[in-house]
């Protein structure tokens, strides 16, 4: 397994000819597209769409980094690998939504705000221990 640390991480992800994937839908927008195929917004059916992403063979050649939701950065293949190993073997790094998603404003004119700043630090530790290795807000 090739770990990428450091100055790599940058270096990785603006490698040229390649791109950002953006694998962080949240579980209800995750489902929107389970939905669109007859499938439940569960779980499982979650699992096996991102695990289809994640493995996909020769996806490093084309994507440097993988933004995850939570629950897929903690999520593992059907086989018990996790994703995060999926993506840095294919020399991808991944990287993690840390956004809380948007509210309401009080007494603003139907303005929301992102929230998720509470706990941020913790989470982030937390996140970096999970193997992400970048953070997209």
């Amino acid at each position: 397994m090739r770990w990428i640390v450091g100055g790599g991480v940058q270096r990785t992800i603006a490698s040229p000819g390649r791109g950002i994937l953006a694998i962080d839908e949240s579980n209800a927008t995750c489902g929107k597209r389970l939905a669109s195929i007859g499938l439940e917004n569960n779980e499982v059916n979650r699992q096996a769409y991102r695990q289809l992403l994640c493995t996909t063979p020769g996806l490093g050649e084309y994507i440097s980094g993988a933004i995850m939701f939570e629950e897929t950065l903690y999520q593992s293949t059907s086989d018990g690998k996790k994703m995060v190993d999926c993506l840095v073997e294919g020399g991808i790094v991944p990287g993690i939504k840390v956004d809380k998603g948007l509210v309401p404003l009080a007494g603003s004119n139907e303005e929301s705000w992102c929230q998720g700043l509470d706990g941020l630090a913790s989470r982030t530790a937390a996140y970096y221990k999970q193997g992400a290795r970048f953070a997209k807000w």
